[in-house]
């Protein structure tokens, strides 16, 4: 019936559920693995952006326009969020809510934060430039935290590569050339 003719019913069952399970668990793993790398496009993407966004601001752009020029200059994950928010704001939605939408829909801390700093300083009528000049510092004070965090892990991650491949291969290339001398010596066949 589905090519497994010359097969046992019990290797039929065995095969049909392998496959009834590996249909299932591929495209769920493949999944998280793209939401995993657009979060960190967003998550690498901000601070550059944020700070492109405090320069536009205080060059005298309002926010809308400072957004719009992030979205000129990148073609990134983040940057076809911000076009989703500024289409949402042109179709009617106040800025407030397309923005919560938009922290929502990447589920980045980072961006939350941000998107929660902007929202209360509209509300409370701080001056952006303010608010965008503080998040840009945090953002990059971020950056460099998980830079370290990863430069701290890196030796962890390279012990079990250098145990099992490399330090084998050196072993050879130093103790090779001296085994026929041992052997020839007798210090090994007696």
């Amino acid at each position: 019936m589905f090519g497994l003719g010359g097969m046992s019913l019990t290797e039929q069952i065995m095969y049909s559920a392998l496959g009834l399970v590996l249909g299932y668990m591929l495209p769920v793993m493949w999944l998280g693995r793209q939401i995993t790398a657009r979060k960190k496009s967003i998550t690498k993407a901000l601070p550059d952006a944020i700070d492109l966004l405090t320069i536009s601001v205080e060059a005298g752009l309002a926010f809308d326009l400072a957004l719009q020029r992030v979205t000129e200059k990148w073609d990134d994950a983040l940057s076809r969020e911000f076009k989703r928010v500024l289409s949402d704001v042109r179709l009617g939605r106040t800025r407030r809510d397309a923005l919560r939408d938009m922290a929502e829909r990447t589920g980045v801390e980072d961006v939350q934060t941000f998107v929660a700093s902007i929202i209360q300083a509209d509300q409370l009528g701080v001056p952006l430039t303010k608010i965008l000049r503080i998040q840009s510092d945090q953002m990059r004070i971020r950056r460099r935290q998980r830079a370290e965090e990863a430069a701290q892990k890196a030796p962890i991650k390279m012990l079990f590569p250098m145990v099992f491949l490399i330090f084998p291969a050196l072993f050879v290339v130093i103790l090779g050339p001296a085994v026929p001398r041992i052997i020839g010596a007798g210090g090994l066949g007696g």
